[in-house]
């Protein structure tokens, strides 16, 4: 079994910056594949980044631009730096993982391609 835990979330200001770190534990001996999934209030998970362990990485178009997903794999965490960031943006933010990555998961983000996930943290950002 897989354990993620979550941290660095926070509040700040419209175009402020934050980071968020995400360190797995457990039987970690192969996650192919991990991302950032949020939720805000009301609306549905999404995915934001995705990064394969061999660096490739994918990015939802509200992120594009803003957010950087990094892996560290010897240390097994991940990270997502974010900057210039919107009242959008508020929500819960996920860590996931899976030791596959499925072929074309790089066209879309699925919450469905992930076995593994962390309980969140809260982003908040005020305009």
């Amino acid at each position: 079994h897989v354990q993620l835990v979550e941290s660095g979330g926070g509040s700040v200001q419209s175009g402020g910056s934050l980071r968020l770190s995400c360190a797995a534990s457990g039987a970690t001996e192969r996650l192919d594949l991990m991302a950032w999934f949020r939720q805000a209030p009301g609306k549905t998970r999404e995915g934001v980044a995705g990064i394969e362990v061999d660096g490739t990485t994918n990015y939802a178009d509200s992120a594009k631009g803003r957010f950087t997903i990094s892996r560290d794999n010897a240390k097994n965490i991940l990270y997502l730096q974010m900057v210039s960031l919107l009242p959008d943006d508020t929500a819960t933010y996920y860590c996931a993982a899976n030791r596959v990555a499925r072929v074309g998961w790089w066209f879309r983000l699925l919450a469905a391609d992930f076995t593994y996930w962390g309980q969140g943290t809260q982003v908040t950002v005020s305009s």
